[in-house]
């Protein structure tokens, strides 16, 4: 029997902090904060956290100028995640939320595929349809009110969608740059436009919260955003991402568990009936999806 690496227990290290995340944001937005509010200091103490630990490590964050185009869609992708994860736990529920992140990996593919990096067999599809439909049956049990669960769900999707927009455009640059400095980069240049945006709702903000507010806002900062770069960044580099992916494929079901448990939330049949059929999707994609190929040249 293999023994348990170090770099196993950061990878699940990793994707307990995401998933854990996902309920406490949920819960101190349903307990004072504002969305914008709270994303944007959030993500700003977050990427000056970052930006002092990637100093210190590098000496420099220069890029070359070919690499701009890239940074800013990376940074364009962040900001609507940004908005995209606050808003979906605002309206819905984070179990919920964390079944229709299981999605992402599926528009992954079809991102790379309409952007001809990558050849997807016929599995892929299968898997891409069976995903969807769960998709379409979380949306079905919200009960069609846009101001509540199905808005909610909707913006879970497009969460999952731009995170899968950021990963595709970060990736030309992982080849040449540290992740450290990519990230680095494109927070700081994400949290800009976030910022702007969020200034109605920071002068409106009050923050006479009790201690469970402000312990769940500093693990937000400290844990899923600042560690965890640390983390899975150094676990990449020292097994591939193919293996870490794996560890990444359980986030889903951990943010489920904790928000039933910690929330006592519920879902409906036909809520965890589509979370099967987005799981199924996943595993079929995941499984016999064929390997990448790549176009000659850079993008």
């Amino acid at each position: 029997m293999r023994r348990v690496a170090p770099v196993d227990l950061m990878l699940l290290g990793t994707v307990l902090l995401w998933a854990l995340n996902v309920t406490v944001t949920r819960y101190v937005l349903t307990h004072g904060w504002h969305p914008l509010a709270y994303g944007t200091i959030r993500y700003g103490a977050a990427t000056a956290l970052f930006w002092i630990f990637t100093y210190r490590r590098e000496r420099s964050f220069r890029i070359a100028r070919k690499d701009f185009r890239l940074v800013g869609i990376a940074a364009l992708a962040l900001f609507l995640n940004q908005l995209c994860f606050v808003y979906a736990l605002k309206l819905s529920q984070a179990s919920t939320v964390a079944l229709l992140l299981g999605a992402t990996p599926v528009f992954i593919g079809l991102i790379t595929l309409t952007l001809r990096l990558e050849v997807l067999s016929n599995a892929f599809w299968l898997g891409a349809v069976t995903t969807l439909g769960g998709i379409a049956l979380i949306a079905a049990a919200s009960g069609g009110n846009l101001s509540a669960g199905l808005g909610g769900d909707l913006l879970a999707v497009g969460l999952g969608f731009t995170w899968s927009c950021y990963t595709v455009a970060i990736a030309p640059m992982m080849r040449r740059y540290s992740p450290f400095r990519i990230s680095a980069i494109v927070l700081a240049a994400g949290w800009l436009p976030l910022a702007l945006v969020s200034i109605p709702q920071i002068a409106h903000q009050q923050f006479h919260f009790g201690w469970k507010i402000w312990l769940g806002f500093g693990y937000a900062v400290i844990g899923p955003l600042f560690l965890t770069n640390i983390l899975w960044f150094t676990a990449i580099d020292r097994v591939g991402p193919s293996r870490a992916s794996l560890f990444g494929n359980l986030q889903p079901f951990f943010a489920v568990f904790f928000a039933l448990v910690l929330l006592s939330e519920t879902l409906h049949p036909i809520e965890i009936a589509g979370g099967i059929l987005i799981f199924a999707g996943i595993a079929l994609e995941r499984f016999w999806r064929r390997p990448a190929v790549a176009p000659p040249g850079e993008p």
